[in-house]
C-alpha cells in the first residue's frame, strides 16, 4: 500500500466532460494518482488550485473565460508548489513556448499515448520539463531565444485583472458578464478595459479580437 507522501495529487481543467471522464477514469488506474479536484474553465480554475493545492494540474490550453496559458501564469504565481501540465492538441512552437513562459512545466498532445501522460505527470511533479514527442526541447528553447530578441510586446505590460479582462471581452463578453465573472462591479470592469485598450492602443472590439486571434489567446 503506498504511503499519503508518495501519492501525487491532481487536478483536471478541461471543459469537456468526456475529456475530464477519460483523464479520470485512466489516471484512477494508476495506484501512484489521486484526483481531487476537477474544473470546467480557466477562471473556476484558478479558484480550485487556490482551494484545493493540487501536486499537478492537468489543464487544457483552450477554455472558456481564460485560456490555459493564463492559468498557468496565475496558478504558478499564486499556488507555486502546483505544477501545471498543458494538455492541448495544438502543436505549434508559439503555444508550447508561451505556457512555458507562463510557467508550465510540461506540454503533452492530446494524441499522446496514456505512457506519455503518465510519464509527463511524474516529470513535472519532480520538476523537470517535459515535452511529448514530437515537439523538440532545442526548437522551443531556439523560439523562446528569438522571441526574446523581438521587439517589446505591449501584452506583456498588462496586469492579471487586465489580461483576465482582455480575453473575457475578446471572446465577447460584455461589461455586466465580466463583473459576475470577476466578482466585481462593472465600473471597474470599464476601467481595466479602458486601461487594457489604451496600453494596447486599440481602438475597437474588432481590433481587439483580431489581436485577441494573432496573440494565440485562442487556438485556431
Amino acid at each position: 500500500m503506498l504511503s499519503r507522501a508518495s501519492v501525487i495529487t491532481i487536478a483536471l481543467a478541461d471543459d469537456h466532460p468526456v475529456v475530464r471522464q477519460g483523464l479520470r477514469a485512466l489516471l484512477d488506474a494508476e495506484p501512484q494518482f489521486s484526483i481531487i479536484g476537477e474544473a470546467t474553465d480557466g477562471i473556476e480554475a484558478i479558484r480550485l488550485a487556490d482551494q484545493i493545492h493540487p501536486d499537478v494540474f492537468i489543464v487544457d490550453m483552450a477554455m472558456p473565460t481564460l485560456n490555459g496559458i493564463e492559468v498557468a501564469r496565475q496558478v504558478t504565481q499564486r499556488t507555486p508548489q502546483t505544477r501545471i501540465l498543458i494538455l492541448s492538441m495544438h502543436s505549434a512552437e508559439a503555444y508550447v513556448a508561451q505556457s512555458l513562459k507562463a510557467g508550465a512545466l510540461g506540454y503533452v498532445l492530446k494524441q499522446a499515448s496514456s505512457a506519455d501522460l503518465i510519464a509527463a505527470i511524474h516529470a513535472v511533479h519532480a520538476g523537470r520539463r517535459y515535452l511529448s514527442a514530437p515537439l523538440s526541447e532545442q526548437a522551443i528553447n531556439n523560439y523562446l531565444l528569438h522571441e526574446k530578441e523581438q521587439a517589446f510586446d505591449p501584452y506583456d505590460t498588462l496586469t492579471t485583472r487586465e489580461r483576465e479582462v482582455f480575453q473575457l471581452a475578446a471572446s465577447g463578453h460584455h461589461s455586466q458578464q465580466i463583473a459576475d465573472l470577476l466578482v466585481i462591479s462593472p465600473r471597474t470592469v470599464e476601467i481595466h478595459r479602458r486601461n487594457m485598450m489604451h496600453k494596447l492602443k486599440l481602438k475597437s472590439q474588432t481590433e481587439l479580437v483580431r489581436f485577441a486571434v494573432k496573440r494565440g489567446v485562442f487556438p485556431a
